[in-house]
């Protein structure tokens, strides 16, 4: 029986996929430092590190543990007989984001400073979950935002319905409560995930002095040894994040100014019509409702060193212990709150409104205040669904605490995000030297200055952890330290 029949053959086809081989800059490199050989030992990548990365730190026992781990991701063997690199080696180890990544892992930059001579880390209100009027408040952001790195976190405490506990939300809004404890309870556990540096917590404090004093209770407990608490009341220079590691830190204004803040409430009502309807009314610290006017009188919302308002409430002293960076500003408008007092540093907060204003008119005397103490900036009030501002001003001027909605989004989120990548992730970038410097007649940087403008700029381009650039005849050296490969070419600016 005869039949027709239709055969169908299937066949795969493998295509190869080639690389690009390294470029010119990367032959010339592995050559020089093999001596024109086919192989890079562990001592020869050493010296490359040192050279020409600028890593200063790298022993040979890091080197060889480099060229381990790139054998084993190159050819997938766990003991190599031959522990040198070829050419390709080296090229895959120079340009993969895992082995030599573009942002390094390690505090790089001095730690021993005190803390005013850093940028930190910083969240506003750090509770709330979406937008500033309805959204949930939980612990769940402030975990998220301490993963991150995020190194100050933001707690408005209010009495619970029943006044006889004490709530975290936004006051005056729809936010849902969380309770403080809980807060508290994951700030202890998560604090020290991504970072060993201090955590600082902010209070707005809203409280009566019977759950100050139960606040007091709580902290203590939860936190133990971990607090750091000075001997003396006032601090006459902050510690430097090194002797903090691993400490928590309390931050908000002392109780009886707190008390005297409620007894002038009818006269900061009336300053408050004043203001621009802009500024953040609702998750201020109680004596900011003023902080914005610039030469407004605020000398009924201010009690000094020697009121005896915290005699007059017993078991208060508790919870003033705790404050270790004490908040507040005295009488007067904001030339005033700049003022440094050589006995003591302080927390000043400003709105961002504010520190524009502050920024225009007395710019120096913000950079000034800020060599010593700590500025907080925070969002206006307007910013119901959570957005962020430009922290460029903030830095520029000293500002140590730029406060950020985390659970926000945008261009500015992702520069902050960005600025804290660096020394790897700690939470803290030290403040470039010009911005702590100050000249023989107490002349300090005055971000306004025009400058000559330069025409021939040099501009050294380092293929990884850092940048650097080299002005003629001056010189800038950004706070990361070069990476593996320098290019150099001339610009000429019109």
């Amino acid at each position: 029986m005869a039949g027709s029949y239709r055969m169908c053959v299937c066949f795969t086809r493998k295509f190869k996929v080639t690389e690009a081989g390294p470029p010119p800059d990367v032959n010339e490199a592995f050559f020089k430092y093999t001596n024109g050989g086919t192989h890079m030992s562990a001592e020869q990548l050493r010296r490359f590190l040192v050279e020409v990365q600028g890593d200063g730190g790298v022993s040979i026992a890091d080197a060889e543990k480099i060229v381990d781990q790139v054998l084993q991701k190159m050819h997938h063997i766990a003991k190599f007989t031959r522990r040198t690199l070829t050419l390709d080696d080296f090229h895959h180890y120079l340009f993969s984001a895992d082995l030599n990544p573009p942002i390094g892992d390690q505090v790089h930059q001095d730690m021993t400073k005190p803390l005013s001579h850093y940028f930190i880390y910083t969240g506003h209100n750090s509770y709330l979950t979406g937008n500033q009027l309805s959204s949930d408040c939980s612990d769940v952001p402030i975990i998220r935002a301490l993963k991150r790195g995020v190194r100050v976190i933001e707690l408005d405490i209010w009495p619970n319905s029943t006044k006889d506990n004490v709530d975290v939300l936004h006051g005056r809004t729809l936010t849902a409560p969380v309770e403080l404890i809980r807060c508290l309870k994951s700030i202890k556990e998560y604090a020290f995930s991504s970072s060993p540096y201090p955590v600082i917590i902010t209070l707005e404090d809203h409280l009566t002095p019977d759950l100050q004093v139960k606040v007091a209770q709580m902290i203590n407990e939860t936190f133990g040894d971990m607090l750091y608490c000075p001997e003396c009341e006032c601090l006459e220079e902050f510690p430097s994040p090194e002797e903090l590691k691993y400490r928590i830190i309390i931050s908000t204004k002392p109780p009886k100014e707190y008390l005297k803040a409620e007894s002038g409430k009818d006269k900061g009502n009336k300053s408050r019509k004043d203001k621009d309807s802009d500024d953040d009314t609702w998750g201020k610290e109680p004596l900011d409702l003023v902080s914005d006017q610039e030469d407004g009188d605020v000398s009924d919302t201010f009690t000094s060193e020697d009121s005896d308002g915290e005699s007059q409430q017993p078991g208060v002293s508790a919870y003033k212990r705790l404050i270790a960076i004490h908040a507040g500003k005295p009488k007067g408008g904001l030339k005033e709150a700049l003022k440094v007092d050589p006995n003591k540093v302080r927390r000043l907060s400003l709105s961002e409104q504010a520190l524009e204003k502050a920024s225009e008119n007395h710019g120096t005397d913000v950079i000034r205040f800020t060599q010593k103490n700590i500025l907080r900036v925070y969002p206006k009030g307007t910013r119901f669904n959570s957005s962020n501002y430009k922290p460029l001003i903030g830095w520029t001027h000293g500002a140590q605490m730029v406060a950020f909605n985390m659970q926000g989004y945008g261009r500015y989120l992702w520069l902050m995000n960005g600025m804290f990548r660096s020394n790897g992730g700690c939470g803290f970038v030290k403040k470039p030297d010009f911005l702590m410097k100050g000249g023989p007649h107490g002349e300090v940087f005055n971000p306004k200055t025009k400058f000559p403008v330069k025409k021939s700029l040099k501009v050294k381009v380092y293929m990884g952890d850092g940048w650097h650039l080299d002005f003629k005849p001056t010189h800038f050296d950004s706070y990361s330290p070069p990476d593996f490969y320098t290019r150099e070419c001339q610009v000429m600016l019109s």
